[in-house]
């Protein structure tokens, strides 16, 4: 099967009442390469001009830190990315036998590496509301995930939340409404409270069926660590499994780590900025 391509140009305007100084802000645009993405091509760019550094973050992230030398009443940040995605429809998981049933131990390694991505809050609420997943002493691992996946839809709608921040599990169940990155942090605790090891992704959904390409935007995502396997894609907002249409920025233990675009400025609440986000996805024949 040919990769997929897209060409995705994501711009954040932040519009100020007045000229203020601008601190750095750390980019997460750029993603890395991996067996089912490739980077063919890559541009950043500020207004005002910035210097940029680049690093990888603990989760081998690509960050950019955005210096500004001059005071601006309008920040503007662009990138346009060209990508090349593998991602299955209907993929395959080779989950190793023993972690195809439920309950299953990782090995010493895995679990030492996966450390704070296993450890959940403690919500009694959300352990209850997990647990209620389980079909039986023994339970098909994979199925119970996609049963898990399924029921954040049936727990929580999903509405559009400008609010900044990511709300708690137990908040998501009590209100049952929220976010895609809400509900995303939905399941991700869901499967710590299983035992399991969660992250949180960033990134862009393409969804053909979409006419306007206007509404194109940000979206936040889950994936599950099973031996064998490895880390496999849950996009509980859209009841998928895997990785296609998907293009990931960023992972991490949670949403607030691996925002795409995040700083501050030198001012008053009342030069408090307005922020639009634009995200055109287009496919590349």
């Amino acid at each position: 099967m040919s990769p997929s391509t897209f060409e995705i140009v994501h711009q954040t305007i932040y519009r100020f009442t007045r000229r203020v100084a601008l601190h750095p802000h750390r980019l997460m645009l750029r993603p890395r390469d991996s067996h089912e993405l490739s980077v063919l091509e890559f541009q950043l760019t500020c207004s005002p001009p910035a210097d940029v550094t680049w690093s990888q973050d603990v989760f081998g992230n690509l960050c950019a830190v955005a210096s500004f030398q001059q005071a601006a009443e309008t920040l503007c940040i662009e990138s346009r990315l060209k990508v090349a995605s593998r991602a299955q429809p209907w993929p395959v998981f080779p989950i190793t036998p023993a972690a195809q049933t439920y309950p299953f131990a990782y090995d010493d390694d895995e679990a030492a590496d996966l450390g704070r991505l296993r450890l959940p809050n403690p919500d009694p609420d959300v352990a209850r509301w997990a647990h209620g997943f389980i079909a039986g002493p023994r339970t098909d691992t994979l199925a119970l995930l996609k049963d898990l996946n399924a029921g954040v839809l049936g727990a929580a709608v999903y509405r559009v939340r400008d609010e900044e921040g990511v709300q708690s599990a137990g908040e998501t169940l009590r209100l049952a409404s929220g976010s895609c990155r809400d509900l995303a942090a939905l399941f991700i605790e869901a499967v710590r409270q299983l035992g399991l090891g969660a992250r949180a992704v960033s990134g862009y959904l393409f969804d053909p069926d979409q006419i306007d390409r206007q509404a194109d935007t940000t979206h936040a995502w889950a994936e599950v660590y099973l031996p064998g396997a490895g880390w496999i894609t849950f996009d509980p907002t859209h009841n998928k499994i895997g990785a296609a249409g998907l293009i990931p920025l960023a992972v991490g233990r949670a949403n607030g780590q691996i925002m795409p675009v995040a700083g501050s400025f030198a001012g008053s609440a009342q030069d408090a900025p307005a922020m639009t986000v634009s995200v055109r996805i287009t496919p590349v024949a």
